[in-house]
């Protein structure tokens, strides 16, 4: 009897824990469905990844000039503004190479001055040989009268002398002053040679002159330019951030030397920032420019961003890699292939979490494609 009542009490027992069993598996199977079907139509009008991080422009403090470190002025982690110094260089040797062009700019500026002194001194002597031609030549024209009258004069006598109409001694003083003339007119003509001879010279004296002053200007010319250089490597020596943001870490101490073109350490904007999202090939089928995009910082995920696609990448990530793979050599394994996309947040979508957000953060992103 008791085994009897034994086995009709555990009956319902059994009975009550499969039909238990049987709604714990229903349930489990509606909310499965529920879940497939709600992502499943997700799926439809978004294209999620989570292999997304955060960029921003990365500004380096690069030295124009080499030298030997005289102070730094930023710490790790110090928030700077356009224009801030940051380093400054020993400026000794630039202020004397900025002396000696300013020397040297001096110098040729005088040059200019002695230049054109002497232009002036060539022009006086042109006006003087041209003047001396002029009396020459004028007198050359009155030797010239003088000469046909002696000769007029001879003649006649010559002619005298034969009727001895006249003495011997008036015949011979007409012909003394008709070689006179001669003379005089042979001299005079030797004198418009050698004043024809200086004019040219003094043009050509002229000409070095110029040429000498045209040397002078260019040399003034390049001391300005080496004036200029020299101002400006001296201005080198203080390294000033070139935009707004925080200074990553700082490994400078006086007297180290710097060498121009040497990356010291990087400045990043605070503001300045964007998504660069890695998405499936696949998933680029109805993507386009300009949907919506939900973007979840990994280090804060209650909080939210909103932003756009704002483009998308000409190559995949593999093609731009230093080592791009060439699947005709070898077996070939086909791999989907992940194509960055660039998302730019909403203007004005709270800045201060954006501020607050760093370069190379993980995120999840969700793309409306609707």
């Amino acid at each position: 009897m008791e085994t009897n009542n034994q086995n009709a009490a555990t009956a319902p027992e059994k009975k009550s824990g499969n039909k238990g069993f049987a709604i714990v598996f229903i349930l489990l199977i509606v909310i499965g469905t529920v879940y497939g079907v709600i992502k499943y139509l997700h799926a439809q009008k978004h294209e999620e990844t989570d292999d997304a991080q955060i960029v921003s422009t990365i500004s380096p403090v690069i030295p124009r000039v080499s030298g030997y470190i005289k102070e730094v002025r930023v710490k790790d982690n110090q928030i700077v503004h356009k224009g801030d110094t940051l380093i400054i260089l020993d400026d000794r040797d630039f202020q004397i190479a900025l002396d000696q062009a300013e020397a040297g700019l001096t110098s040729a500026r005088s040059n200019v001055h002695v230049a054109g002194a002497g232009i002036a001194v060539a022009q006086a002597n042109e006006r003087a040989s041209r003047v001396s031609v002029s009396t020459v030549e004028a007198q050359i024209e009155a030797a010239k009268v003088n000469l046909w009258r002696a000769e007029q004069d001879f003649d006649r006598y010559a002619n005298l002398i034969k009727d001895h109409s006249i003495t011997q001694q008036q015949y011979e003083q007409a012909l003394a002053t008709k070689q006179v003339a001669e003379k005089q007119l042979a001299v005079l003509e030797s004198e418009k040679q050698s004043a024809a001879r200086q004019a040219a010279a003094v043009g050509q004296q002229k000409s070095v002159s110029t040429g000498q002053a045209s040397v002078a200007e260019a040399a003034i010319k390049q001391a300005e330019a080496q004036v200029e250089t020299a101002k400006l490597n001296l201005s080198y020596t203080v390294v000033t951030a070139a935009i707004d943001g925080q200074v990553g870490k700082v490994n400078l101490q006086p007297g180290q030397y710097l060498g121009a073109g040497q990356s010291v350490f990087n400045i990043v904007p605070v503001s300045d920032k964007w998504v660069v999202a890695n998405f499936k090939e696949t998933q680029l089928t109805k993507m386009k420019v300009g949907q919506k995009v939900t973007v979840t910082v990994d280090a804060y995920p209650d909080t939210t961003l909103e932003g756009v696609v704002a483009s998308f990448s000409p190559a995949t990530g593999a093609a731009q890699s230093l080592l791009p793979p060439d699947n005709a050599s070898g077996n070939f394994v086909k791999v989907v292939q992940r194509v960055p996309v660039r998302i730019d947040f909403s203007k004005g979508d709270n800045p201060a979490f954006i501020e607050k957000i760093r370069a190379g953060m993980n995120v999840l992103v969700d793309v409306h494609l609707e």
